[in-house]
């Protein structure tokens, strides 16, 4: 198993992972419960540079030279730069006003989404990720993790918990409750 950074070649492959773990968001930043232009709509960035879903925010991993699991991640603190182009898409080829409320902020850089191959979950791929991104920011670069969870994802929550995550907060975001959580150098130091 190897875990490293996207390139744009792999945007096909990430723009199917991340759509597990935000479906749901997807389609309201689409308008509409349609898998394929939801799918269609995130390859379209993750293929782009300098955004959010940017293939550049993006870390695979590979097991026999077959990505199973994709995360994004990107520095709080660049939401609104990174943000504005897909608002600017929503608007143009969508007409939609929706708003969309900050999940993350200056200070941490933040877990976006997470999602392993369906045939590869439950084999703690996610776990290991996590702990490799642990490692790269919060222990090597002293940074901040942080992340949201549904709080009806009880399953989640406990692994986040287990890997040194703490509740920092609530937050809503299209009309989902979340737990903001995060871990901090400082703590893992104590």
């Amino acid at each position: 198993m190897i875990i490293r950074k996207a390139t744009r070649k792999d945007s096909d492959t990430i723009a199917t992972l991340l759509l597990l773990a935000m479906e749901d968001i997807t389609y309201k930043l689409v308008t509409e419960n349609d898998y394929d232009k939801a799918r269609r709509f995130l390859k379209y960035f993750i293929e782009q540079e300098n955004n959010q879903y940017s293939y550049e925010n993006c870390t695979v991993v590979e097991a026999d030279t077959v990505i199973i699991a994709a995360v994004n991640i990107y520095d709080g603190g660049q939401l609104e730069t990174l943000r504005a182009p897909i608002i600017k898409y929503i608007k143009t080829f969508y007409n939609s006003q929706l708003h969309i409320e900050n999940e993350t902020q200056n200070g941490e850089f933040y877990i976006d989404a997470l999602g392993v191959c369906k045939t590869h979950q439950g084999q703690g791929i996610g776990s290991k990720l996590l702990q490799h991104l642990i490692q790269e920011y919060v222990v090597n670069r002293k940074e901040t993790l942080g992340l949201l969870v549904d709080k009806r994802n009880l399953n989640a929550k406990k692994l986040y918990l287990k890997l040194g995550f703490k509740p920092v907060g609530e937050k809503e975001l299209l009309s989902y409750h979340l737990d903001h959580l995060q871990i901090r150098h400082q703590e893992l130091q104590s």
